[in-house]
């Protein structure tokens, strides 16, 4: 297993001071815009709504204009998922709506900026990458030189494509969820779910959470937040069939167990990086490397041919996201790999869950390029902005420059 405090434990730039500084104080210091993959034609079955959240996840905003509209969540697509905190806006797909109808709302919440009809569904994966703002307050004094450096290193080294902190949820353990799925211990799998109580504030939650341990589940279900729906039907089950945990798990909806397989694929992941991290520009004989133009890979047998290219910036080094189908290296990149899963207890075939479950795996470069790069100095906020691929996450970056997380 892997606490999340033992994962992304480096930074690139270590030998460059950070700046300090705390982010997300208010919604506005986040800000994330989707750079789409295509523009909607005009025409079409499906409407592109842009819409704008904040506070919310995707998943929470899609239900909010579910219920808004009358309509299933099952028809409504999405490129990405983005996170609760900052402001984000990115597109969702809708059947059987007009334009007029929802051009300009507010659907609880939820502001629909623009409405254009299209072909397709939107499915995830359908964008480019984000682009994001996002205001670090607090930063040390004479902090220009820092940020210039860092700045540099992540634009010629490239940005370490740690997942962090933010993809194992607010307690922390979505990953510890996967890892218990996958080693069928379903007790172990609730227990990680309802979480521990140190890392809630809400006073209700955490005594939930302490009733729970005492086996009290009734009262654990009553003080439950309405908000924290797996854990209220969890606890539903345990009340009439105490100890049948594997039933009682079988409450959490498919799409959350699907995230809780994926935490805890990226927590590996964010393992390789770390452990690759003082060679994160170099390409090793028998990587996987992932060609940035397309996202194909290939295995590095040129070594000088190919440490040219990943010089370049053409190329990078892969990193696995295990799974049953997922392809494997060869030499060094291999042993890592196999040593990874080996101090995890994992074997391969435990990611062939079945029952729609199934794990295939990919690839996932260890370094992405930083695009659009600028900064600014408003009193002590430094102001970032930039450009990422697709699922890759902004914190990677603003850890650089911080060094507080």
């Amino acid at each position: 297993m892997i606490n999340v405090s033992e994962i992304c434990k480096g930074y690139l730039t270590s030998d460059i001071l950070g700046v300090g500084g705390v982010i997300k104080e208010t919604p506005e210091d986040f800000v994330v815009t989707e750079i789409p993959a295509y523009e909607p034609s005009g025409s079409g079955e499906h409407l592109y709504l842009t819409i704008e959240k904040r506070g919310i996840t995707t998943l929470e905003a899609i239900r909010r204009v579910a219920q808004e509209l009358k309509i299933s969540e099952k028809e409504i697509g999405y490129a990405g998922m983005k996170d609760a905190v900052g402001v984000t806006r990115q597109r969702i797909s809708l059947l059987k709506i007009k334009a007029e109808d929802v051009a300009g709302r507010d659907l609880n919440g939820v502001k629909v900026l623009d409405a254009v009809r299209h072909g397709n569904k939107l499915k995830i994966g359908h964008l480019k990458g984000n682009r994001f703002r996002i205001v670090v307050r607090g930063v040390f004094a004479n902090s220009y030189n820092s940020v210039s450096s860092i700045m540099g290193v992540l634009i010629t080294h490239g940005v370490p494509n740690w997942f962090g902190y933010q993809r194992y949820g607010i307690q922390g353990n979505s990953h510890l969820i996967g890892y218990a799925m996958l080693q069928k211990d379903w007790q172990a799998a609730v227990d990680s779910l309802i979480g521990t109580s140190h890392s809630i504030m809400d006073d209700d939650w955490k005594s939930a959470i302490n009733s729970y341990k005492q086996g009290r589940y009734l009262v654990a279900f009553r003080q439950m937040p309405k908000h924290c729906r797996s854990e209220r039907d969890i606890l539903q089950r345990l009340i009439s069939k105490p100890d049948q945990y594997e039933k009682a798990f079988s409450a959490v909806h498919p799409r959350l167990k699907k995230l809780y397989l994926a935490a805890y694929q990226s927590s590996l992941f964010d393992k390789v990086v770390n452990l690759r991290l003082a060679e994160l520009d170099q390409i090793w004989q028998g990587d996987l490397a992932w060609k940035h133009l397309n996202g194909s890979c290939f295995m590095v047998e040129d070594i000088a041919v190919d440490s040219e290219r990943a010089a370049q910036f053409e190329i990078s080094a892969t990193g696995p996201m295990f799974g049953c189908r997922m392809k494997q290296p060869a030499g060094r990149q291999l042993l890592l790999e196999q040593q990874v899963l080996a101090d995890a207890n994992i074997a391969h075939d435990a990611f062939d869950l079945g029952g729609g479950l199934s794990v295939e795996g990919e690839r996932r470069p260890l370094r992405v390029p930083l695009g659009e790069p600028v900064f600014q100095f408003e009193g002590d906020a430094l102001i970032l902005e930039f450009t990422l691929p697709k699922g890759c996450f902004a914190t990677s970056v603003v850890r650089e420059f911080t060094k507080n997380f």
